[in-house]
């Protein structure tokens, strides 16, 4: 069901069009849709941590993820990924969907909760690990056995920064393997004695793997390669209070959901790498979901401050509860994101659903550094922020 906007009615001619095709869009990917023999229905998403208010550039991700499945007659899923509870702040969710209809972007179906979904974790893990998991019953360790999948790493993140650099500022710590060569007895042993440990998924060790690779082309940034072994490592999937990885869930939420469009900023480029793996992983062991598709990706320009910082909590004057309560129109903050976007020439009031024939990843493309954000350029269109 789509919920209701009242007060962001479209163009007729563009809410008549989108009604007919909606629930019938359809997008072709890969060869067989080259040779026409199969289609495939666009589900794209909007997933915001309730950490706080959206900010503009929130929303600039935000706009292009919708626009991107309305302009090819797909559906959109918000998902609140709620699962960090020391970040999560309550009722940041009701605020999120209230800004998300004040800026006429919709979604189809029931929104979807990364906390109502552990089970769904805990059985995808237990997969891999059934799967994968050698019956560890040696003392020791032989070099020609296979390594488990799944393993427990015993780190602190001090051995981790110590061990490991991040690669390029991309956020990835190559993990130096220090608990992927323990033996299984070593292991048990710590387990035994009550120390905390995550869970790590393991990725190839030899760079000249040929499944080390992962491939995928991104309409924003083109054909992306990453090497796991060298550029992203083993990968924690659940941490040692517990809860499920950030790289974990949505890997499981986008495939069992069905997502085959994303639409987010290009410091997750790296991500995808892990996420393609963990899903070629999850679709070897569960036959019922085996058939899935690599996702359609757009990573965007990140929209930055004048520093060449990312727009995080210190833009407060950014925040859509502050933009709100000075009566910014919605219009307003939805045309400057279509203007980053390419999708209009200058910015200028304009609502979301009479952007969706504008859209295209060939204009996005005119934008291919990150955006910067100055006092000047948001005065000209009436909002302000304090630069810090």
């Amino acid at each position: 069901m789509t919920e209701s906007l009242p007060g962001n009615e479209c163009d007729d001619s563009l809410a008549e069009g989108f009604a007919r095709h909606a629930n019938n869009g359809f997008h072709k990917l890969g060869n067989d849709a080259a040779r026409g023999l199969r289609t495939i229905p666009v589900i794209g998403r909007i997933a915001p941590s309730p950490t706080g208010r959206m900010h503009i550039g929130n929303v600039y991700a935000a706009l292009a993820a919708w626009l991107a499945a309305r302009a090819a007659h797909g559906r959109v899923r918000l998902r609140i990924e709620d699962i960090d509870a020391e970040r999560d702040i309550p009722d940041a969710d009701r605020w999120i969907m209230d800004d998300l209809s004040w800026l006429g972007l919709d979604w189809d179906g029931d929104v979807v909760y990364q906390s109502q979904r552990i089970d769904c974790y805990h059985e995808a893990l237990q997969r891999l690990r059934s799967q994968y998991l050698r019956d560890e019953t040696d003392d020791a360790q032989s070099s020609d056995e296979p390594q488990p999948l799944i393993y427990p790493c015993f780190c602190s993140r001090a051995d981790l920064k110590a061990a490991s650099a991040p690669n390029d500022g991309d956020g990835f710590r190559v993990y130096a393997g220090t608990c992927r060569r323990l033996s299984a007895a070593e292991r048990r042993r710590r387990i035994a004695a009550g120390e905390r440990y995550a869970l790590r998924i393991a990725v190839p060790q030899d760079c000249h793997d040929s499944s080390a690779n992962v491939n995928f082309l991104d309409h924003m940034y083109g054909h992306q390669h990453f090497n796991l072994a060298q550029d992203i490592g083993d990968t924690v999937i659940r941490r040692s209070d517990g809860e499920y990885a950030y790289q974990f869930a949505v890997s499981v939420d986008d495939r069992a959901m069905g997502v085959n469009q994303i639409v987010r900023g290009r410091d997750l480029l790296p991500s995808t790498a892990i996420q393609e793996w963990i899903v070629r992983q999850l679709n070897s062991v569960d036959a019922a979901i085996s058939n899935s598709v690599s996702a359609e990706y757009i990573h965007l320009p990140l929209i930055v401050d004048a520093r060449g910082r990312r727009l995080a909590k210190r833009h407060a004057d950014l925040d859509l509860g502050v933009l709100r309560a000075r009566h910014t129109k919605s219009e307003l903050v939805v045309g400057l994101c279509a203007y980053w976007l390419g999708l209009i020439d200058r910015p200028y009031p304009c609502k979301a659903c009479n952007l969706i024939a504008k859209f295209s990843t060939e204009r996005v493309k005119r934008h291919p550094e990150d955006i910067r954000v100055d006092s000047q350029s948001l005065q000209a269109i009436g909002l302000s922020f304090a630069q810090g």
